[in-house]
């Protein structure tokens, strides 16, 4: 535990979420962990918090839980790995941590509804993990997810970015959407040649752990402003 307290003091965090995260030591416990995080309902535009403001509001969406698992992840001694997974044009992408245990790859996953979660270390590649989470994937009855990047490194980035900026971090969310992506749909296979999920399905994928208001529309239909709460954040001194 010493070694993960030193981790996390090096990289920013105070003690007090130093501590907290030290006592996660591994995949499995680190997600318990995101579990419990309230999800971030983004009541007034969107936002993507780092480490320590996660931890300050206990909020967080997919992203958010993605760093302070990715961030949890280096302090037990794994590297902090992130895969970003594009959807089409209709929908949002989805951001995991990513952990290989005897060369298989699991993820660590925040998610307000059923399926994007968890997956245990049984998947050989990347693509095989990615393709874990298509069926389910979906807006409405509409199966959405298209490409999965690159496992993207955070120890080659500034801790600032991601473990203690104050406010949005627009660098975070441009880097992992600037990675390299790569299709999941063969080559000229059209998207309406994918049958819509059945309707149980699509019944089961409305449960949530919390009521999502209406989101603010983006305003350039990629970022939204940063609530007023980030921009309080981001003002402190």
């Amino acid at each position: 535990m010493q070694k993960a307290l030193k981790i996390g003091k090096e990289i920013g965090l105070s003690l007090e979420n130093a501590t907290t995260l030290a006592e996660l030591g591994s995949p499995e416990l680190i997600q318990d962990f995101i579990n419990s995080i309230p999800w971030n309902t983004e009541p007034d535009g969107d936002t993507a918090r780092s480490v320590s403001v996660i931890l300050r509001l206990r909020q967080a969406h997919c992203a958010e839980g993605a760093f302070v698992a990715a961030c949890a992840l280096w302090m037990a001694g794994h590297p902090p790995l992130l895969m970003d997974m594009g959807a089409s044009e209709v929908d949002v992408d989805h951001v995991v941590a990513l952990f290989r245990r005897d060369n298989y790859w699991g993820a660590i996953s925040k998610s307000n509804s059923p399926f994007l979660r968890y997956r245990d270390p049984i998947y050989r590649t990347l693509r095989e993990l990615s393709i874990s989470y298509f069926p389910q994937y979906v807006l409405k009855r509409e199966k959405t997810l298209r490409t999965y990047s690159v496992s993207i490194d955070l120890r080659k980035l500034d801790p600032r970015l991601w473990v203690t900026h104050q406010g949005y971090c627009l660098e975070m969310i441009e880097i992992l959407t600037s990675a390299r992506h790569f299709d999941l749909l063969p080559h000229n296979f059209r998207d309406d040649q994918l049958r819509p999920i059945d309707l149980i399905e699509a019944h089961s994928n409305t449960l949530t752990e919390h009521v999502e208001p209406k989101k603010i529309i983006r305003l350039d239909g990629h970022l939204a402003p940063a609530s007023p709460l980030d921009q309080a954040i981001s003002a402190e001194p």
